[in-house]
């Protein structure tokens, strides 16, 4: 059978086409091999989270049984999901009440890094002493440190610009109430015909105290701190006794080179006698001495001595005054 060239042609053309529609049908087949597969495996995925929840879900029956009868004697419908919320329900609440009990009961201070109550409030105790103790040591110090310029003559600086004059200050009046009036009557009737009245009031002043004169003698220096200069010079006659001014303490009896022998009062009110050049001292530190009670010989003790004399000294809390202006030598 011959064929014509159109009918060639044509038969060309059908078969490629053919072959066309073939080779896109498995280029098709080919990109959707992994949609297929991805899609399948979602699927798969899927279809086992459901599966596990499922199986969460499935109901069980928990039944007490007598092991001799084997009559029923409680039983119970539960899941696995059921049992897993009640468990963490129970762990949380067991979680929250322990800490409860530990935080607001004393049960704390059995664990260890907690500390008690009482253990804080006597450490707190003890920071307030400690802190009260630093004060004291510090006063103390000080104290000690103006002891020991008196005796040396070497006298710690202040700052005298902070000092006020009692005496600049305005008083400060307030109207008394109806029971302080009636009190200041009472008490003016009853001490009206007392006749140590002027000497109790005037108990805490300096100025009210009856002094001894340590020696009896001419004054050869007088007070003048602007020099140095802290007490008086008295000349008095040779191995004169040199008397205690009021009752007190022997707080120093010592020797030093410049002062010679020197011996340091301490009496009531914060007040100081301090008595140096002596050529002998009487009594010992710690001994009590009674006003008017000889305390040392005068002397030419110590390199500042230009001969036998008492350089004497007043002090009233750490503050030297002119001794002239309450003893009469």
């Amino acid at each position: 059978m011959l064929f014509s060239n159109a009918n060639y042609e044509c038969l060309l053309l059908n078969f490629g086409a053919a072959n066309l529609l073939l080779f896109i049908d498995l280029l098709f087949v080919e990109r959707s091999i992994p949609i297929f597969a991805a899609m399948a495996k979602r699927t798969e995925k899927k279809e086992a989270k459901q599966e596990w929840l499922d199986r969460l879900k499935n109901k069980y029956r928990l039944v007490v049984l007598n092991d001799d009868t084997f009559e029923e004697k409680v039983s119970f419908r539960l899941s696995r999901l059921n049992v897993f919320v009640a468990t963490g329900l129970s762990v949380i609440t067991l979680i929250g009440f322990t800490i409860i009990l530990i935080a607001f009961t004393p049960l704390r201070e059995y664990i260890p890094g907690y500390s008690s109550t009482a253990l804080r409030r006597q450490a707190l105790e003890n920071a307030v002493m400690v802190d009260s103790l630093r004060q004291v040591i510090a006063n103390q110090e000080r104290y000690v440190d103006i002891i020991n310029g008196v005796v040396s003559g070497n006298l710690p600086e202040y700052d005298t610009s902070q000092v006020v004059d009692a005496s600049e200050i305005d008083s400060i009046e307030r109207p008394p109430s109806r029971e302080d009036t009636a009190l200041r009557v009472l008490v003016e009737q009853e001490e009206r015909y007392n006749l140590f009245e002027e000497e109790q009031n005037a108990k805490g002043g300096l100025a009210n105290l009856t002094f001894f004169p340590p020696i009896k003698g001419l004054v050869s220096g007088q007070f003048n701190a602007s020099t140095d200069h802290y007490g008086v010079d008295i000349v008095a006659a040779e191995n004169e006794p040199i008397l205690a001014v009021l009752e007190g303490t022997v707080l120093i009896a010592t020797w030093s080179s410049e002062e010679g022998y020197v011996l340091v009062l301490q009496h009531d009110q914060g007040l100081i006698s301090v008595y140096k050049h002596n050529s002998v001292l009487l009594k010992s530190q710690g001994e009590l001495v009674q006003a008017g009670e000889a305390i040392a010989i005068i002397g030419n003790s110590g390199h500042l001595s230009t001969g036998p004399h008492l350089h004497f000294e007043l002090w009233v809390s750490g503050i030297s005054v002119d001794p002239e202006s309450y003893i009469v030598f």
